[in-house]
C-alpha cells in the first residue's frame, strides 16, 4: 500500500521579509503532501490537500481517468517575466517525465474519485525550474485559482502566473 506523508509546512519554505523584518512563511498553515516514494525534504514537486481537492475534481469534470492521466505542470518562455507556468491533463505521462503520485487513501470533500491518487507529471527541462514547489489552490473574493508557491523564482508579476529564475 503507498503511503502520503502529510506535514504542516513551517519551517522548510522560502521566506519573505515583511514589514519591520519579520519573516512571513507563504506556506504557514497549510497541509502539504509529499508524494509517494519522497522524503519531505527531498527536491521534488509537492501539493496541498486544497489542491488535491481541486485537481481529483477538474479531472472528474473533464473525464481523466486518475489510473491513466494526471496533471502536466510544466512551464515555457513568455509571460510578463520571462517564464510562465502552465497546467493542463494529459491522458498518460511522456517518456522522460518525472511522475509524482499524491493523495492515495485521502479522501477530501466532494471527492469524486473516493481516495484515488491523483498523479502529477512534469518534463525534464520543466523540472529544472519546478524542483521544490509546492502547488496549492487558493479561493478568496479576489482571486480563485492554482497558486505557485517556487522557491526558484527570483521575480514574479502580479498576475501570479509569470515568474524570473
Amino acid at each position: 500500500m503507498a503511503m502520503v506523508s502529510l506535514q504542516t509546512e513551517t519551517s522548510r519554505a522560502a521566506h519573505a521579509a515583511g514589514p519591520g523584518g519579520d519573516t512571513k512563511n507563504p506556506l504557514a498553515g497549510m497541509t502539504v503532501l509529499t508524494a509517494e516514494g519522497q522524503e519531505p525534504a527531498q527536491k521534488g514537486i509537492q501539493i496541498t490537500e486544497k489542491a488535491l481537492k481541486r485537481i481529483r475534481v477538474a479531472m472528474a469534470k473533464e473525464g481523466v481517468s486518475p489510473e491513466q492521466g494526471g496533471l502536466r505542470v510544466g512551464i515555457q518562455g513568455g509571460g510578463c517575466s520571462g517564464l510562465s507556468y502552465n497546467i493542463r491533463f494529459d491522458s498518460q505521462p511522456r517518456e522522460r517525465d518525472r511522475v509524482y503520485s499524491f493523495g492515495a487513501g485521502i479522501e477530501t470533500v466532494g471527492d469524486p474519485t473516493n481516495g484515488a491518487p491523483i498523479r502529477v507529471f512534469v518534463d525534464p527541462k520543466s523540472f529544472i525550474y519546478l524542483h521544490g514547489m509546492v502547488l496549492d489552490f487558493e479561493e478568496t473574493l479576489m482571486r480563485q485559482g492554482f497558486n505557485f508557491i517556487n522557491p526558484n523564482s527570483t521575480k514574479s508579476c502580479g498576475c501570479g502566473s509569470s515568474f524570473t529564475a
